[in-house]
C-alpha cells in the first residue's frame, strides 16, 4: 500500500483537491443560490437539489471544457512551436513528429513497449495521437455539458422574468455563453503562455517543469 500511494501520490493528490474543491463549490454555490431564493420569496433548495441542477453543472462543466482545451492545444502546439530557453518546449531544430526511432515505434519498439506502439498501420496511427484525441473528446463532451446546462439555467431565469426561452442553436449563439465561455479561455491561454515564458529565467528544484537550477537561460526543453 505505500508502494501504490508513494508511486501514484501526484494523482491522488490532484484527485483529493479537485474533490475537497467540488466540495467547497457545491456548499459555497448553495449558500448562494439559496440567498437569491430567499430574496425572490421562494423556499431554499437541498443540497441534493441541488447538485443535480443547471446551475452547478453549468459552473463545473465551463472550468472543465476550458481546463481540457488549453492541454488539448499546449500538447499539439508544443510539436510544432518553440519557446527558446523553456524547459516547456522541444529542444530547438526538433519540431515536427520526430522518427519512429525517437518515438520508439515499430521496429525501434522496445520489449515494454505498449503492444500498438510495436504494431503498424491504423493501430500506431491512432495511438499515436491517443493523448489529444482523449482530450479532445473530454474537451467537446465537456463543451456540450455546458451549452445543454446553460441553456437550462438560461432559460430558467428568462421565464422567471416572463421572457421567451432560448433555443439551444440560440444560445450557443448567445452573448451569455460566449462571455461565459471566453471567459475562461483567456485565463487558461494567459496561465499557458506565462508558464512558458517564465521558465526561461525562473526555477523550481527538483521539479521536471523546471530547468535545473544552474542551467543557462538560453537552455531549451532540459528538464530538473
Amino acid at each position: 500500500m505505500r508502494t501504490f500511494l508513494r508511486e501514484n501520490s501526484l494523482s491522488l493528490f490532484f484527485g483529493t483537491i479537485l474533490i475537497l474543491a467540488l466540495a467547497g463549490q457545491a456548499i459555497a454555490g448553495l449558500a448562494e443560490i439559496n440567498q437569491q431564493q430567499l430574496t425572490s420569496g421562494l423556499h431554499p433548495v437541498t443540497l441534493g437539489d441541488y447538485l443535480l441542477s443547471s446551475d452547478f453543472a453549468v459552473d463545473v462543466a465551463e472550468n472543465w471544457q476550458s481546463e481540457f482545451l488549453q492541454f488539448l492545444l499546449y500538447i499539439y502546439a508544443t510539436v510544432w512551436l518553440y519557446q527558446r530557453g523553456s524547459s516547456e518546449s522541444k529542444e530547438l531544430g526538433k519540431s515536427g513528429p520526430e522518427s519512429d526511432q525517437d518515438q520508439q515505434v515499430g521496429r525501434y519498439a522496445t520489449d515494454r513497449s505498449p503492444a500498438w506502439a510495436r504494431a503498424g498501420g491504423w493501430r500506431l496511427g491512432l495511438y499515436s495521437r491517443s493523448l489529444t484525441l482523449v482530450m479532445g473528446t473530454i474537451f467537446l463532451l465537456s463543451w456540450l455539458a455546458q451549452s445543454v446546462a446553460g441553456r437550462a439555467a438560461y432559460n430558467a431565469q428568462q421565464l422567471s422574468e416572463y421572457e421567451d426561452p432560448e433555443s439551444w442553436l440560440g444560445y450557443v449563439s448567445s452573448a451569455d455563453f460566449w462571455s461565459r465561455t471566453l471567459q475562461n479561455w483567456q485565463s487558461e491561454f494567459l496561465a499557458v503562455a506565462a508558464m512558458a515564458v517564465f521558465a526561461i529565467f525562473l526555477r523550481h528544484r527538483g521539479s521536471p517543469e523546471s530547468k535545473p537550477v544552474g542551467a543557462p537561460h538560453d537552455s531549451t526543453g532540459v528538464e530538473g
